[in-house]
């Protein structure tokens, strides 16, 4: 069977198993969309925002792209993040990056062209200004893995220094933004920062590693969320 035409199976499968549970869920659906979250992510098809954090339809707004980036040119970004902020009202804000981003490797090797190679231009932005630490990393892994991390860090300052954030801080709305990491090894969501509109963006300091190696992931103890 063509692939194409399974996905359309599965999706009829899974519109009938929605209704067989919940009679009236695409009726409750068509009278519009109340979001808690604006999750912007990488468009690694490895990470289903959706999926891997369980949010039904209608729980999580999205955007997505190569290495989850905030750029205030990017005007497909800037206009989901205003209605998302000003019309829906979310109250949190997540950037989340992952572990064996292709993006980050790019940005860090080179060799790209095109609109790729322009795009990550930001991201090559945050490299240089880590690199006293980003070139001190003992592997090419360790350096790709720290580079995810910085890059969550400077795009969640980004993201709260747009007219959309600082507008809804002056005006004392409820939101929160989150940077998040996600671990492709063990499916796991790994908080590394929070912003909040008392933050002094100034003085955002470096995150915390919480990218392990595989021989580190098999030393740590457990954990209380284990």
């Amino acid at each position: 069977m063509k692939n194409y035409k399974q996905l359309l199976l599965a999706n009829r499968a899974w519109a009938m198993e929605l209704v067989e549970e919940k009679p009236d869920f695409f009726q409750r659906q068509a009278h519009g969309q109340k979001p808690e979250f604006l999750w912007i992510g990488c468009s690694d098809s490895r990470v289903s925002p959706e999926q891997m954090t369980m949010s039904p339809p209608g729980g999580m707004f999205l955007h997505r792209n190569i290495a989850n980036l905030v750029n205030d040119s990017d005007l497909n970004l800037m206009s989901v993040l205003q209605y998302a902020v000003t019309v829906l009202g979310v109250k949190h804000l997540i950037i989340c990056g992952h572990y064996g981003c292709g993006g980050i490797k790019a940005a860090l090797d080179g060799g790209t062209t095109g609109p790729v190679d322009e795009w990550l231009e930001t991201a090559r932005n945050v490299a240089s200004d880590h690199w006293e630490e980003l070139g001190n990393q003992p592997t090419p892994e360790a350096k790709v893995n720290r580079f995810v991390e910085f890059n969550v860090r400077d795009q969640l300052v980004n993201l709260a220094r747009t007219a959309t954030v600082q507008d809804a801080f002056a005006k004392q709305q409820d939101l929160w933004l989150h940077g998040w990491v996600y671990d492709i090894r063990d499916g796991r969501i790994k908080p590394l920062m929070e912003i909040d509109r008392d933050t002094a963006l100034e003085e955002v300091p470096h995150p915390r590693r919480v990218l392990l190696t595989d021989d580190e992931i098999k030393a740590a103890p457990p954990t209380a969320a284990d």
